[in-house]
């Protein structure tokens, strides 16, 4: 009995070594090290390709409109830097004493002043697109470009009634931003402004960005002999320096050019959110003379004359000095004869817009393109009635 223990006690022994022996040769087939590694480097691509992908994702959600617009046209944005004479007056405190006035008469001062401004390019040539008031009566302008390149320009053409100048730089192959249709402009849409405020292109030799909406479209203002119409409103930030920039759509067009903004202080000249940018139609009308002679051509005649209504006239007529302007002279044979307007007769509007005084006459007129319209509406008051006629503008 105790042999047959012993016997089946050695054979057991015998078994599990075999079957030790058996595992222990199949083990290197497995490559237990394969199996360790292999899910944590598969678990790693599977993670980088999952972030690879989300970053892609939102790389792409913060493309849009704006930001490929802003792309095209930030390298055709330019700063201006202008030396200036600024010309003043210092009254005479006896200028209403003859005698005094002769010892201590009016004197008139010259100084040179820094300025500063934006601009765009229009053309690969290196045409030039700013406001007039930016370059007015500059004897040195500096344009810098997006490459932090300083270039002298040459003032071509300057037109301070619709306050549009036309500078140009040497060189080729410049970027550009293309003219769009100001006719087209959607109150709500998005705009972008582009500009040198404050003077940052200096630090940076790059255009600041702001963005808002068109707020409003065919505002009418008069400022010192300049003569603003059809102006595009925005809430986009301009400030002190974005004067002559691109007002831009999403499609990357200039759709205006900005020029000035309304203030909640006089002393503080920061925006508030209601800018203006001189429809860029307008400016596509006068830009061939501006090219070609320096200058808007606005010759043509009326053979009208006109004067302020006194006080003593005024009331003869039954009206306010404020209601018009009286016609003196009427040419004979000009196209004011021949509309049969007559001397005495009152212009109380041109073209719908009122006029209060000689001075309001004169910005309507200077604002005439020719090319554009030929004939001018006035209501006029004349035996107590007020009727329309139609003169004909004729050119020399």
């Amino acid at each position: 009995m105790i042999r047959k223990a012993v016997y089946f006690y050695i054979i057991s022994l015998v078994l599990v070594g075999c079957l030790l022996s058996h595992c222990a040769k199949k083990e290197p087939e497995v490559d237990s090290a394969a199996l360790q590694a292999a899910p944590p480097m598969m678990v790693a691509s599977s993670e980088a390709g999952d972030t690879q992908i989300i970053s892609d994702g939102i790389t792409e959600s913060r493309q849009n409109a704006i930001t490929r617009a802003v792309s095209s046209v930030s390298p055709a944005v330019v700063g201006i830097n202008v030396i200036q004479i600024r010309r003043y007056v210092q009254r005479s405190p006896f200028e209403n004493d003859p005698f005094w006035n002769w010892f201590f008469p009016q004197r008139e001062f010259q100084e040179r002043v820094k300025g500063l401004g934006s601009g765009f390019l229009i053309s690969p040539e290196g045409y030039i697109l700013t406001n007039e008031h930016v370059v007015h009566e500059a004897i040195k302008i500096v344009v810098t470009t997006t490459d932090g390149k300083q270039h002298e320009a040459e003032s071509i053409g300057e037109d301070m009634t619709y306050d549009v100048a036309l500078l140009k730089i040497k060189g080729k192959d410049f970027p550009y931003i293309p003219m769009g249709n100001s006719e087209d402009v959607i109150i709500g849409e998005w705009v972008i402004a582009l500009g040198n405020p404050f003077g940052l292109f200096d630090v940076s030799s790059k255009p600041t960005v702001t963005v808002g909406v068109v707020s409003a479209t065919d505002m009418d203002f008069r400022d010192q002999g300049r003569s603003y119409q059809d102006m595009i409103q925005t809430d986009a930030s301009i400030n002190g320096g974005n004067s002559g920039g691109p007002l831009v759509n999403s499609l990357g067009e200039c759709i205006g050019i900005n020029t000035f903004i309304f203030s909640a202080d006089e002393y503080v000249k920061g925006s508030i959110g209601i800018g203006f940018a001189i429809p860029v139609n307008r400016v596509k009308m006068i830009l061939p003379d501006l090219k070609n002679i320096g200058r808007v051509d606005r010759s043509f005649q009326t053979g009208l004359e006109v004067e302020n209504i006194n006080r003593l006239v005024a009331m003869m007529l039954g009206i306010s000095p404020r209601d018009g302007v009286i016609i003196s002279r009427v040419g004979r044979g000009s196209p004011a004869e021949e509309a049969g307007l007559q001397v005495g007769d009152v212009i109380v509007a041109m073209d719908g817009q009122r006029v209060r005084s000689t001075s309001d006459v004169q910005a309507i007129i200077n604002a005439i393109d020719v090319r554009e319209t030929r004939t001018l509406k006035l209501t006029i008051f004349r035996d107590g009635e007020l009727s329309e006629v139609h003169l004909e503008l004729e050119t020399p």
